[in-house]
């Protein structure tokens, strides 16, 4: 039987890379503050360049008939407040993000013009399916330019998944809480800034008591791209079913 250890750390690091630049690939605008906002101010302070992608053009996301714009510019501005580039926007239609040729080869030249020394995108058990689309496809793109030599990080969006890595955002959770609010089309969808505080206090659980927020993350060895994402996830969860 496996301990909680071995599950989850029992301890904190700096920043799944403390180097840069990162590219952070979000399905949708608001992604990479939900999920990363605190890790992201913190490299914005140890001033490591991070640049962000959105998938899709976030049009089912509400009624209003300016969602898209009113999205994007959203993204532009939390962007800024957490100290990263402005926005990329691929705009593949929302909850239609397709992982194919087309999608793959859309990143790779992203990755290619940017050449990150690490790339973050969703954890592959999330409930959207854009949030899994955008897992593959930048798997697939990764394999693809493993001569870059990039790290491979997973990021929790809204709800938990395998992780590896544990981030102290403590002292981040202002600047956190300030670029979600920003969000204010979505906000008036969901109670998602409650949400993301609840998996970020959650993420807090095996942590020193003076550690109030954490993030979770799942950092790849640049030999796990050598298999598919879904056999790597599937033999990290088989332990949890030992006798």
């Amino acid at each position: 039987m496996i301990n909680e250890n071995q599950i989850v750390p029992y301890d904190t690091q700096e920043l799944p890379a403390d180097e840069g630049p990162w590219i952070v690939f979000a399905p949708h605008a608001d992604d990479e503050s939900f999920g990363m906002g605190g890790t992201l101010a913190k490299a914005a302070q140890q001033n490591i360049q991070t640049h962000l992608v959105v998938m899709t053009d976030g049009a089912l996301g509400g009624n209003q008939n300016d969602l898209v714009e009113t999205r994007q510019q959203e993204a532009i501005r939390a962007a800024a407040e957490l100290g990263m580039q402005s926005p990329v926007f691929l705009n593949h239609q929302d909850r239609e993000l397709r992982h194919n040729d087309d999608s793959i080869e859309q990143v790779c030249r992203v990755i290619s013009d940017i050449k990150p020394a690490a790339v973050f995108f969703p954890g592959c058990f999330e409930l959207h399916p854009d949030h899994r689309a955008t897992a593959s496809i930048t798997w697939s793109a990764l394999k693809k330019t493993v001569n870059l030599e990039i790290i491979p990080v997973s990021y929790e969006v809204l709800v938990q998944s395998p992780v590896n890595l544990l981030v102290d955002i403590t002292s981040q959770l202002e600047k956190k809480m300030a670029a979600m609010a920003i969000y204010e089309s979505q906000l008036a969808e969901n109670r998602y800034i409650d949400i993301a505080l609840a998996l970020n206090k959650l993420r807090s659980l095996t942590l020193r008591g003076e550690i109030s927020h954490a993030e979770g993350f799942y950092r790849y060895e640049l030999r796990d791209l050598q298999q598919d994402l879904q056999s790597i996830m599937l033999k990290k969860i088989t332990p949890y079913f030992e006798k």
